[in-house]
């Protein structure tokens, strides 16, 4: 059963069972106002502007630059295709938009270098999840609305995760590299080359300068800059790249229609199952019974984080973050946990989720892309899964990693 259906139809038994049937309107009313909020307008326009950069080229001059940058080094198609994946987080805000976008591009790329197929989709699917801990991020959007804490703090916790994600990628690579020598991609370019690649990349990578900076700035809100995000990708992809006609705009805007769809109505049916949690004081047992094994704070962070892992095994970030945050929020915040350094160790534990087995979203999508059993490919990630886990430790243990630029800039006190 699709999971919005399950958000509905548990919450309506509930309220059956218990005899409360004439809550049921109470029920629909909660699902419509959760989809009927100014600030969720963000997803609609931010996926619509990743469609538009994906349709106008804007992927294969990124994919350029970052060659001509790293692509002389050992493994060097492996640290582009991680590179790469940091400065698409940038655009897209969403892994699978990442993976397959780039997987389409390195994937048969890396097949052709010599390196084996399921090792590309490997490195494709682990540097993916970079794209929603980076901002802009949709899950951090639905996080913020659902939770109540500010998208723009929210969005400065993510980029010190998110760089340090893809950092610890590619020191692995490099690591990998040497001990099975991998190819070198290219000689190394000259200045001249780099200089035209950065220029014909330039539009596509002010587009995260512009973003944040008029967010953390005040110069407007999160929802007003997935509005400018959308109109910056229409000028990039029409009159830069030239790749995009105005009549490819019609199907564009019909699919992110369709996507942001499913978003919504999974946002309004989790608002409609948080009210049931709050009024059944589901969150209250949730918590006394995790709190009753321990009150050290630090073990409970821990048994958080192998639950959160073992949750984005099976569950998607969305409908996790969705769901559980409601739940396990209460009790952390009450221990003194900040709400931004919760929702930040929350939002990258479901993200890693998306690429671990068995049901992991990018796995499955790059394995389409490379053509390779699902399997196979997760067995080559297990070094790159090693150290994403050690930075989720490294930003629950010492909160100043994701901490100090929200409060440099007045989101956190």
């Amino acid at each position: 059963m699709p999971v919005v259906y399950a958000l509905i139809i548990g919450p309506g038994l509930s309220l059956m069972l218990d005899g409360n049937g004439k809550l049921l309107n109470v029920l629909l009313s909660r699902l419509y106002n959760g989809m009927d909020s100014f600030p969720l307008m963000a997803l609609p326009f931010f996926i619509f502007a990743g469609q538009v950069m994906n349709v106008g080229g804007v992927t294969s001059r990124i994919v350029d630059f970052s060659q001509s940058m790293i692509g002389h080094r050992r493994g060097g198609l492996a640290q582009v295709n991680i590179f790469s994946s940091m400065l698409f987080a940038g655009l897209s805000g969403s892994a699978v938009a990442d993976a397959s976008a780039l997987g389409k591009i390195f994937i048969p790329a890396m097949g052709k270098g010599g390196y084996s197929r399921s090792f590309a989709a490997a490195v494709t699917a682990a540097s993916s999840v970079i794209g929603p801990i980076i901002p802009p991020s949709g899950i951090m959007i639905m996080y913020a609305f659902v939770m109540n804490v500010s998208v723009a703090g929210l969005f400065a916790a993510g980029i010190v995760p998110g760089l340090l994600i893809g950092m610890a990628l590619m020191a692995t690579t490099s690591v990998l590299a040497k001990k099975h020598n991998f190819p070198i991609a290219n000689e190394r370019a000259s200045w001249r080359v780099r200089v035209s690649a950065l220029r014909k990349a330039f539009p596509a990578l002010l587009a995260p300068v512009i973003l944040l900076g008029g967010i953390l700035s005040g110069v407007f809100t999160p929802t007003e800059a997935a509005a400018v995000a959308a109109f910056y990708a229409i000028i990039v992809a029409v009159y830069f790249t030239r790749l995009l006609k105005l009549r490819d705009l019609s199907s564009i805007f019909v699919a992110s229609a369709l996507q942001s769809g499913v978003i919504l109505l999974l946002v309004g049916a989790s608002v409609a199952f948080g009210w049931i949690i709050t009024v059944s004081d589901l969150a209250g047992t949730v918590s006394s019974g995790m709190f009753g094994l321990t009150d050290n704070p630090y073990v409970l962070l821990l048994l958080l984080n192998i639950f959160l892992l073992v949750v984005g095994m099976f569950l998607d970030a969305g409908p996790a973050i969705l769901v559980l945050g409601p739940v396990l929020a209460p009790g952390f915040l009450a221990m003194g946990i900040h709400p931004l350094h919760f929702a930040i160790v929350m939002c990258v534990n479901v993200t890693v989720g998306l690429a671990t087995p068995p049901l992991g979203l990018v796995l499955f999508v790059s394995a389409e892309v490379a053509g390779e059993r699902v399997e196979k490919i997760a067995l080559k990630m297990l070094p790159f899964l090693g150290v994403e886990i050690l930075v989720i430790f490294l930003i629950t243990y010492f909160p100043v990693l994701s901490m100090t630029l929200p409060r440099l800039l007045g989101y956190a006190d």
